[in-house]
């Protein structure tokens, strides 16, 4: 079996999608020859904690453990709910207030690159002694945070291991890059850690088609395109929904506010009659006070009904008895490179999917290609409104269902023989 040390900052009971991806492919690393070492931090500050998590780790996966120094504990003597929010990764430029400015302002040019950065050199130090001692010439770094890849990059130039980075986001066209208020000289920091990263990892794996080509603009270094999945279960049957029901599931922030989905369901709600009664919309996860005042103002806070987060099992069975899944992303062309990973648990749910995002997104041509759902701009409200209302006419006829293709490329198992080839190559 091949040794691999995987580190990451995001691991159970982290709640929230960025540690579903490190924990699955764990999980199923020893069927296809691969011996998982995890380093995690000791004392992480944990955004979302979902502690059903817990019990999917192999009881065969070595855990290290070592303290990390965050500034969150600090910044939060100053502003409790600007600290979570930015440890979420959540941080919205609309006018922000003055202590707002000071932390984002902070965070980006005296953290670089973010604000885990402090476990650097103490993570070095001691892996260096570690994977000697226990014969590992493997490694993979997951960001963000991105800081975990600088550990890979120093190790490698220390040890001459194999390494992978892997990014589930982008690094200086992630969405929020530009609101940190960075000065020229952090950004050129930013830009030149990034390429450094690029050019010295043996293998960089992202998980969209729009990050490898940017990434291949910087890089010569290989790429490989491996996204987030679903994890294949058996389900019991559930019944749908009795109402005209559109679910969301995850954060629901400022900037993903779908205002040509709320219209369209206005003027439905004013066309139709029965439409006001059987039109139910649910959310799980945290709704941003934006969402909540634009519901109001189109006359929607009635059928909204907001959840607040729910463990991860409540979020399958809500997905699957839903009769619409709503995935939402920001309008902006930095965007077009996320795939939110709940679009792939949304494809095991079989249940037809709206999406509402950027021109070009890459959600756009897993779901045409799926044949799970349909892709929509902001700008496109006539064509939204036209799909609610068909699909609403076949839920009155208890045929509203989804006719997808075949799904099990992005089944966590095979992605996971993936994953491992590329790491018994090195």
């Amino acid at each position: 079996m091949k040794k691999v040390l995987v580190i990451t900052y995001y691991w159970p009971p982290a709640g929230g999608p960025g540690v579903q991806r490190w924990l699955k492919f764990v999980k199923y690393f020893p069927e296809n020859g691969i011996e998982p070492f995890v380093y995690i931090p000791e004392n992480p500050h944990y955004p979302l904690v979902d502690t059903t998590f817990t019990s999917e780790i192999p009881k065969e996966t070595t855990i290290i453990k070592r303290p990390i120094k965050e500034p969150y504990g600090l910044a939060k003597l100053f502003s409790r709910k600007n600290t979570q929010k930015m440890s979420s990764g959540i941080i919205t430029p609309q006018q922000p207030s003055l202590l707002s400015k000071l932390m984002l302002f902070v965070r980006g040019n005296l953290f670089i690159p973010d604000a885990r950065v402090g476990w650097l050199k103490p993570s070095v130090s001691f892996l260096s002694k570690y994977l000697v001692e226990h014969n590992i010439d493997t490694i993979v770094t997951t960001g963000p945070p991105h800081s975990l890849h600088l550990i890979g990059m120093q190790l490698k130039e220390k040890l001459g291991i194999r390494w992978v980075a892997d990014f589930r986001d982008p690094w200086t066209t992630i969405h929020y890059h530009t609101s940190l208020r960075l000065t020229k000289a952090s950004e050129k920091k930013h830009k030149d850690l990034e390429r450094l990263v690029l050019t010295k990892a043996d293998q960089i794996t992202v998980t969209s088609p729009t990050t490898k080509k940017e990434f291949q603009a910087i890089t010569s270094q290989p790429i490989e395109v491996i996204t987030n999945g679903f994890e294949e279960q058996k389900f019991q049957e559930l019944s749908l929904d009795k109402s005209f029901s559109i679910a969301h599931i995850g954060s629901l922030l400022t900037e993903r506010n779908p205002l040509v989905l709320w219209e369209a369901l206005r003027e439905l709600k004013e066309e139709h009659s029965a439409f006001t009664t059987d039109l139910s919309l649910v959310f799980a996860g945290v709704v941003s006070d934006a969402v909540k005042d634009s519901l109001e103002i189109f006359g929607l806070t009635e059928q909204a009904e907001m959840k607040g987060y729910i463990p991860h099992e409540d979020a399958l069975h809500l997905q699957r008895s839903s009769q619409l899944l709503l995935l939402l992303e920001m309008d902006r062309p930095e965007t077009k490179a996320i795939i939110p990973g709940k679009l792939f648990e949304y494809l095991q749910a079989r249940r037809p999917i709206i999406a509402i995002g950027p021109e070009g997104s890459d959600m756009e041509t897993i779901l045409r290609s799926t044949k799970s759902g349909r892709f929509f701009t902001p700008l496109n409200k006539p064509a939204v409104k036209a799909h609610i209302l068909a699909c609403y006419n076949q839920y009155l006829h208890d045929d509203l269902q989804s006719n997808g293709a075949s799904i099990a490329h992005f089944s966590r198992e095979n992605l996971t023989v993936h994953m491992a080839t590329l790491l018994k190559s090195l």
